[in-house]
């Protein structure tokens, strides 16, 4: 053994998801602070770094920056996320040589011990270091050669200052010796998505039923006359249900029956037909170019629009012909359909994700992908992600990443929690939750708090939704407008992404059974009066608009919930990490009573103090309140269960109360 070795150990890395197997999340501008524990044996001074680089097919240099010492062996360092990708990250450490001597020199001096060996020892550490530092800074090497040639001439006072002194060892410090370098066993990865990646607020509706006659089809052309009332609704992303032909066997009729008529138009998730298949678009909707015009106008608005990925078949898709390897089949030879039992889904069969042609299968479907975003599609709504192997999505996800970072994928998955953080973690960018049937204030508090905040908003961010077309909850089944407006306001104030199904402007809430829709649009077409009496339009656009002209509420993780004296109203904030924009909101979940409560302030956790007077602004209503202390008085009603303060802060003054800069 000819060279020495090193012995630091680096331990403790965080963020990290299961051992740095999956990536953390960000999204662009923001940064990453990285903590670690590093140390060895022994009194050495220790250096340690955070490298990282963004991963590119040209893929970049590694950056470094300097980690500073927390206490009890703990270190952090912070770097910025400026563009869209993956990023790799781990952490170096080495001993400091110079200011281990210098420490252990004081050490001996304080003791009156004679340091002449081990002033000749610094001198030769410096002439060392002087080589490392002369190719990059000739000035530095011969300052560095100075100091060396000061410690040669043996103990005294001045001697002894110029060795201790704290410009030489920082000098020193900037050109380590890095042959006992320890670095962390992995290289892990932080995905930073663009900005819809984590805001925005989604609307969703099916062009098919556009046209405002419920007998004739929509097209492109009367989904891109919608576009103007979503967009006055504050909604900037448009979602559309599958948008490709149709199958007719099995085809499902009015309020999922199993006859159809003749002119019954199916479930747009029965994919597939004669005219083609899942890069085909149904011809009654118009042509693709119809579809990248819709695109385009959409753009136009300020839009973007979210394609629906329903990885499955009908029994008509050319798929089952063309490629009869890529589905499971009965010992006689049949096809078997999807079901979730009771739940059966006539008109739908599945592939075998897992069988010998899965290499092929996986690649089509990757295609898929790619064919739509070629055509203009940024962002896909993953139906049922749960039922298909995860490892595939992990696959297909990182693939399309890597080629295309701006693409967002949202889980459709209700299903069991842990299967739900999987998917986040193999790489959907957003989530469906299970805030659709949370209604009291506890379950409210606790599942948004571990929603919102890490370990599980490292890799999960929950877009809220309070219906779906398959979803029609009690709440808005029974509690009228007044639980509408509740639940629209609570996904669109408790988290940076919300979304709702076309109709809920409207309080659409006649069910069939359970928590289905009464003549649902999965199988008819509908002519929806979009100023039909009691509606909640301009309720929905003061929601988004606030949203839009306050930063809080696009930040995924700014949220906290306070006290308020009252089992049915929630009280929380949304706030900027500077504490620039700072928004208190109070809501009532009761649809049929009127609530009061006592409201405490979380003075603290705005930076306001005890008895500072400050100034807040209702953002629905626009009036405004001067508060002090840290209490406050709120009645909520069924017509307006909802208000958002933003905090404005005032100096106090004899002569009244002049605003902060």
């Amino acid at each position: 053994m000819s060279a020495r070795t090193g012995s630091i150990i680096i331990e403790g890395v965080s963020p990290e998801i299961d051992a740095g197997r999956h990536p953390v999340k960000r999204v662009v501008g923001e940064s990453l602070t990285v903590e670690a524990d590093v140390f060895k044996e022994g009194h050495d001074v220790l250096a340690a770094v955070v490298r990282y680089r963004q991963l590119t097919p040209q893929s970049t240099e590694w950056q470094e920056r300097a980690m500073k010492p927390l206490g009890n062996d703990r270190w952090q360092a912070t770097f910025a996320l400026p563009r869209n990708g993956r990023y790799a990250y781990t952490v170096e450490a080495w001993p400091d040589l110079f200011a281990t001597w210098v420490s252990e020199l004081k050490r001996k001096v304080d003791a009156g011990r004679d340091v002449h060996s081990e002033l000749l020892e610094g001198a030769a550490l410096l002439e060392q270091t002087a080589a490392r530092a002369r190719p990059v800074l000739a000035s530095d090497a011969q300052r560095l050669e100075a100091a060396a040639a000061v410690l040669k001439q043996g103990p005294s006072v001045e001697v002894t200052a110029a060795a201790l002194d704290a410009g030489l060892t920082a000098l020193a410090s900037r050109y380590p010796d890095r042959t006992l370098v320890a670095r962390h066993e992995r290289e892990l990865e932080v995905f930073v998505d663009r900005e819809r990646g984590q805001y925005g607020s989604w609307y969703e509706f099916f062009p098919r039923s556009a046209s405002g006659d419920p007998h004739r089809h929509g097209t492109f052309a009367d989904a891109e006359r919608m576009l103007p009332y979503i967009r006055d609704m504050g909604f900037d992303v448009v979602y559309l249900p599958p948008i490709h032909p149709i199958g007719r066997t099995a085809r499902k009729g009015k309020n999922n029956s199993l006859s159809a008529g003749p002119e019954e138009p199916g479930s747009p998730w029965a994919i597939g037909a004669a005219e083609g298949g899942h890069k085909a678009v149904h011809p009654r909707l118009g042509t693709l170019e119809d579809f990248q015009r819709f695109v385009q106008r959409a753009a136009e608005h300020g839009i973007d629009v979210a394609l629906d990925i329903a990885f499955q078949c009908s029994p008509d898709h050319p798929y089952v012909k063309e490629h009869p390897e890529w589905f499971h089949h009965r010992p006689d030879g049949t096809i078997k359909t999807a079901e979730n039992p009771p739940k059966r889904y006539e008109d739908i069969v599945n592939f075998d994700w897992l069988g010998p042609a899965r290499e092929s299968l996986w690649h089509e479907l990757e295609s898929v992908i790619l064919f739509w975003v070629e055509r203009g599609v940024r962002i896909f709504r993953v139906d049922n992600p749960h039922t298909k192997p995860i490892p595939f999505w992990e696959w297909l996800i990182r693939r399309v990443q890597d080629v295309f970072p701006d693409v967002v994928f949202l889980s459709e998955a209700f299903t069991r929690p842990k299967v739900m953080k999987r998917l986040a973690k193999v790489g959907f960018t957003q989530s469906y939750t299970y805030f659709t049937w949370r209604v009291f204030k506890q379950e409210l508090e606790e599942y948004l708090t571990e929603l919102t905040t890490p370990p599980v908003a490292d890799s999960m961010r929950g877009n809220l939704w309070p219906n779906t077309p398959d979803i029609l909850p009690e709440l808005l089944q029974r509690g009228g407008p007044p639980a509408f407006r509740i639940r629209g306001a609570l996904a669109a104030t408790l988290s940076s992404v919300w979304g709702m199904y076309s109709g809920f402007e409207l309080c659409e809430g006649r069910a069939l059974k359970g928590e289905e829709y009464l003549d649902s649009e999965k199988y008819e077409l509908k002519a929806w009066d979009w100023d039909r009496p009691g509606n909640i339009r301009d309720f929905i656009a003061s929601l988004n608009r606030i949203r839009r002209e306050n930063r809080a509420f696009q930040l995924y993780k700014s949220l906290a919930f306070h006290r308020a004296d009252s089992d049915r109203v929630l009280f929380y904030s949304r706030r900027t990490p500077d504490g620039t924009n700072q928004v208190l909101v109070a809501l009532s979940l009761d649809p049929y009573e009127a609530q009061e409560a006592v409201l405490h302030v979380p003075l603290s956790h705005l930076g306001l103090p005890q008895d500072e007077t400050y100034q807040v602004q209702e953002l629905l209503s626009g009036g405004s309140a001067l508060w002090r202390g840290g209490s406050a008085h709120v009645k909520l009603t069924p017509e307006r269960p909802v208000a958002i303060w933003r905090v404005e802060r005032f100096l106090r003054r004899e002569s009244g109360f002049d605003y902060y800069d």
